[in-house]
C-alpha cells in the first residue's frame, strides 16, 4: 500500500510539487523547491511537512529525494526580499525553481502549498492549501526547500559569527534579536523586517 501522499499525487496527473522555506526569519533568503517524483521507493514513506521531522530525519531524506525525484531550487536574495517584499519574493524564488525543473522535465500542473497561485505564472496551478501534508511532490519540495536553506545559514553562521545563525537559522529568537541590538544589522539581515527590533 503506497503512502496517502503519494496517492493524492496520483489522482492530480502530471504535477510537480513547489514549496518553500524560510518566508519568517530576519535574516538570509527564501528559497524555493519544485519536485517531481520518477519513481516511487519505499524510503519516501517517511516524507510528511518538513516542519513536523527533526533536523536529521530531514537530511536523511534529503539524498532519497534527489534520487527519485526530478528537483529545481530557486533563491530570492535578502536584498530582493527587501526590494520586493517577502510575498513577491517567495513568488520570484517559486519561479526560479520551476524554471531550472522545467529544464529537464515535461508536466501539466504546478502543485503550489498555500492558498496563494504563484504571480507571473502563465502554467496551470492548483495551490492546496497544507500542501506539505496532503502532496508527496509538495512535502519532497518542502524538505529540499529547507535542508538547503538550513545548509546556507550554516555558512552564514561562520562568515557572521556571535549571531546563531547556525543554531536559529535567521528566525526572531530572542538571543538573535539581542544580537542585532548589541553587535548591529549585518548584510544578511533583512533591513525591511528590523524595524520594530530597531525602533524605527
Amino acid at each position: 500500500m503506497k503512502n496517502e501522499l503519494y496517492l493524492f499525487d496520483l489522482e492530480k496527473g502530471d504535477i510537480i510539487g513547489v514549496d518553500e522555506a524560510g518566508r519568517g526569519p530576519l535574516a538570509g533568503p527564501v528559497v524555493a523547491a519544485a519536485a517531481k517524483l520518477k519513481k516511487y521507493d519505499e524510503k519516501l514513506e517517511k516524507i510528511n511537512d518538513s516542519k513536523k521531522l527533526s533536523e536529521k530525519v530531514r537530511e536523511e531524506l534529503f539524498d532519497v529525494i534527489l534520487a527519485n525525484f526530478e528537483i529545481g531550487v530557486g533563491i530570492a536574495t535578502v536584498e530582493e526580499i527587501d526590494e520586493v517584499n517577502i510575498l513577491n519574493a517567495t513568488f520570484l524564488a517559486m519561479r526560479r525553481a520551476i524554471a531550472e525543473i522545467s529544464e529537464e522535465t515535461h508536466f501539466e500542473k504546478v502543485l503550489v502549498d498555500g492558498n496563494h497561485k504563484i504571480r507571473e505564472c502563465s502554467l496551470e496551478q492548483e495551490p492546496v492549501i497544507k500542501g506539505d501534508s496532503k502532496s508527496l511532490s509538495i512535502a519532497a519540495a518542502s524538505i529540499i526547500a529547507k535542508v538547503t536553506r538550513d545548509r546556507i545559514m550554516m555558512e552564514c553562521d561562520k562568515e557572521y559569527p556571535g549571531y546563531g545563525l547556525g543554531k536559529h537559522k535567521g528566525y526572531g529568537t530572542k538571543a538573535h534579536r539581542e544580537a542585532i541590538l548589541e553587535k548591529g544589522v549585518k548584510k544578511i539581515h533583512r533591513k525591511s523586517f528590523l524595524k520594530k527590533i530597531l525602533g524605527e
